[in-house]
């Protein structure tokens, strides 16, 4: 009984197929050829890339190759660019970054070469800075010699050494500015200043730059009689 049910389904089965073939069974379906169109990627000129970058008085310009350096009255520096763009000084001193194949990833390049460059330039010439505010009962910091110390809260204060392209400033005891000619080494020792105690969101209490917004939290209401 048994191997006849189970004869019965393996001819019901094979009754789905057209046949057999080297004991692999074909489909009873119509098979299309499917084939694919490779669309070309458009790759449009950056907004920001293609502004150019004007030169102050105060600023001297090396341009070999790919290599820029940049010097000012507030500090030097460099910069190589990769193969996707290219750095040209036009006549008029302006410096212009562009793009040397078309792709994709040459147009990404170009517009954060180009904002990178700008950077370079105010930086040498005018400088950058960034504020922090300290939020919250005790907490103060104050600069001791090369170091600045925060009382946050700890057991212990915190004592962070201030980086030598850096300039800190404390106002009041709760307001910290750090500045200097490097946007990116200001922003990032801001933010390991922050990390040490980033503001909650029931009270605020922490360390958030000046010009932040933290969203608060409502806190659990008590029961009710």
């Amino acid at each position: 009984m048994a191997s006849s049910i189970l004869s019965l389904q393996t001819s019901n089965l094979r009754s789905a197929f057209l046949g057999e073939k080297n004991g692999n069974c074909v489909p009873n379906v119509r098979v299309t050829r499917v084939s694919f169109v490779r669309k070309a990627v458009e790759c449009k000129e950056s907004r920001i890339g293609k502004q150019p970058i004007l030169i102050p008085s105060n600023v001297t310009i090396t341009l070999e190759g790919q290599d820029l350096k940049v010097k000012g009255p507030l500090g030097e520096m460099a910069l190589t660019y990769p193969r996707e763009v290219k750095v040209d000084r036009e006549e008029s001193g302006a410096l212009r970054v562009r793009k040397s194949e078309e792709t994709r990833r040459a147009n990404q390049m170009h517009g954060l070469f180009r904002t990178l460059t700008d950077n370079m330039v105010v930086g040498v010439s005018k400088g950058f800075e960034k504020r922090l505010q300290l939020v919250g009962v005790g907490y103060r910091a104050t600069v001791e010699g090369k170091d600045i110390v925060l009382n946050l809260g700890f057991s212990h204060p915190v004592r962070m050494a201030i980086p030598d392209d850096l300039k800190v400033k404390v106002e009041e005891n709760t307001r910290i500015i750090v500045s200097g000619y490097d946007k990116s080494n200001i922003g990032q020792f801001a933010a390991s200043i922050r990390k040490w105690r980033p503001p909650e969101p029931y009270k605020g209490k922490g360390v958030k730059y000046a010009d932040e917004v933290v969203r608060r939290k409502e806190g659990k209401a008590g029961k009710k009689k």
